[in-house]
């Protein structure tokens, strides 16, 4: 980081990675997170109003929009209700950093493709806390997990959890400077790792993802005991995991 600026870190959105392998493995890197003076903000305001609860997602098409209406996938969970099942009281210890308390907490209804016919439902969850940043999401595609482990390349780790088919994989945060007085624009450059972990939707891997991923804010390695204990705890509350 150079001097005069100041750094933020957001994990690489591939939190619908079989949706972006249709399209090519068009893995597209989204910043996530906010500027310096933002994050500052959050943590005094949680610190005022105690851990963050989640915002309401809204839909990808609001109404009276003159794009199509989408046709949400049977068993859609909204970005809300997965931020709801992220953020829980236990969270902090789960990442392995008890007495932290969630900044911010917000659910998001996207889609991957332009397409109203052809997108793929991409709802996600985020929390962050100050160490550590969650994110959950549920891809609505037809790729199974075990063919998504030959499309993400050297890091990918196929193993099993809670019975299902699932990968480890790993890629780079964004780290943004902002200049801390004017005269230069903000650059962005490669930051530290984040760990994520797809999880078939139902136990005959038969198509359809679900993603945690975990990035720190400090560009330090993020913890796997950590990755696996959440999605161990939080994807067996999500609904319909039962019922498939």
């Amino acid at each position: 980081m150079t001097e005069g600026t100041e750094g933020t870190d957001g994990a690489l959105s591939r939190s619908n990675v079989a949706g972006q392998a249709i399209a090519a493995l068009a893995l597209g890197g989204v910043l996530a997170g906010g500027f310096w003076y933002m994050a500052k903000a959050d943590a005094e305001e949680a610190q005022a109003r105690g851990p963050a609860v989640c915002t309401p997602s809204h839909p990808a098409t609001p109404e009276g929009s003159p794009e199509p209406r989408r046709t949400r996938p049977a068993g859609y969970v909204p970005g809300d209700a997965l931020c709801r099942a992220l953020n829980r009281p236990d969270l902090p210890r789960l990442l392995g950093t008890p007495g932290e308390e969630a900044q911010n907490a917000w659910g998001s209804d996207g889609w991957i493709g332009s397409d109203a016919r052809t997108g793929i439902a991409a709802p996600e969850g985020d929390v962050r806390f100050p160490t550590y940043a969650a994110k959950l999401s549920v891809s609505y595609d037809r790729l199974p997990v075990a063919t998504m482990g030959r499309l993400l390349g050297k890091t990918a780790e196929p193993t099993r959890v809670l019975g299902r088919q699932a990968v480890l994989y790993s890629d780079r945060t964004l780290a943004l400077k902002i200049p801390l007085a004017g005269g230069s624009e903000a650059e962005s450059a490669p930051g530290g790792i984040a760990r994520h972990l797809l999880v078939a939707k139902d136990a005959k891997d038969g198509g359809g993802s679900y993603e945690l991923v975990i990035w720190r804010q400090d560009e330090a390695a993020p913890d796997d005991a950590a990755l696996l204990r959440i999605a161990e705890r939080v994807l067996p509350t999500l609904p319909g995991w039962a019922a498939r």
